[in-house]
């Protein structure tokens, strides 16, 4: 196997609502809530649903990499029921293997409610349910050891059964990968992360922000000094400015895609990582894997949702 994930397994929940449903409910458009699991039930019971498909960060990262032809695999915590059973689906379609026998747990797998107004515009309503509750004993060793690279998400790192999980997975791997997901993570867990990337994986993924927050920075020259003094492969996408990669004592970059007609910012991170591992396991240079990452990327930004049909 190429390539194995283990992340947050949501499911992603697609309404239409108009305006009023928006209004009614006190959500701010355009945003995520986080919401336990009375409130999500109490939102979705007067929502028609339109479509479920298996979403979280890692896991489109490793859909992508299917996409692209490689052999992978996904690990997350969901529970045997009608969305867990949904979103096991979504992944045997995309020929992703899942390493993880679901089990009755008692919370519900993880969802997350899309919903979708006139404009376009997407609002998020999150219940992290059962794939926060990940633990050491849910990893597959023998599916670690056996990838060529472990593939994990920040999102996913919390103290206690999380952070063993992580730590097994690791020592387990021979080679390890993630992605910082999100600055709010970053800003809390700030020491831990520092200490990952320093000393435990062979490569980082972050946006400009969130390797700032990181380390503190005082400008992006600052950024490219610790990337190369940690001697490890640091991958940074920055937008409109592109992305590089620092490997050891060498910057490389790549531009923005131009001229797109962006619909929907969601899983552009996940899918630059999907295009740069493509090209890395595949033996392209670090160029050509920053501009696969970069293909990708521009493609998903294009349409509606995190994953390309």
């Amino acid at each position: 196997m190429k390539i194995l994930g283990i992340g947050n397994a949501i499911v992603d929940v697609i309404c239409k609502v108009d305006d009023s449903f928006i209004k009614k409910n006190n959500l701010t458009k355009s945003t995520m809530k986080l919401v336990d699991e009375v409130e999500f039930k109490k939102l979705l019971s007067s929502l028609k649903i339109e479509e479920t498909v298996s979403g979280g960060s890692v896991a489109n990262s490793i859909v992508g990499l299917s996409q692209l032809g490689n052999k992978v695999g996904f690990i997350g915590k969901i529970n045997d029921d009608q969305l867990g059973n949904k979103y096991e689906a979504g992944l045997k379609k995309e020929n992703v293997a899942f390493f993880y026998a679901k089990k009755k747990e008692i919370i519900p797998t993880g969802t997350c409610l899309i919903l979708i107004t006139p404009d376009s515009e997407r609002t998020m309503i999150t219940f992290l349910g059962t794939a926060g509750k990940i633990s050491e004993q849910d990893i597959d060793i023998n599916a670690v050891k056996k990838s060529e690279i472990l593939f994990l998400e920040g999102y996913l790192w919390d103290e206690g059964e999380p952070k063993k999980a992580f730590e097994k997975a690791i020592n387990n791997s021979n080679k390890v990968s993630m992605s910082l997901s999100d600055l709010f993570c970053v800003e809390r867990h700030k020491p831990n992360f520092l200490e990952l990337v320093k000393n435990k994986l062979d490569i980082t993924f972050a946006n400009e922000q969130e390797i700032i927050s990181l380390i503190d920075a005082k400008n992006f020259e600052d950024v490219i000094n610790f990337a190369k003094g940690i001697n490890k492969l640091i991958v940074i996408t920055r937008g409109e400015k592109g992305a590089l990669a620092v490997d050891k004592n060498q910057v490389v970059e790549c531009k923005a895609k131009e001229n797109l007609k962006i619909k929907d910012l969601t899983g552009a991170g996940d899918l630059f990582a999907s295009g740069f591992l493509h090209g890395l396991i595949n033996n392209k240079s670090i160029k050509e894997s920053l501009d696969i990452g970069a293909e990708m990327s521009s493609k998903v930004i294009q349409i509606i949702g995190a994953r390309l049909n």
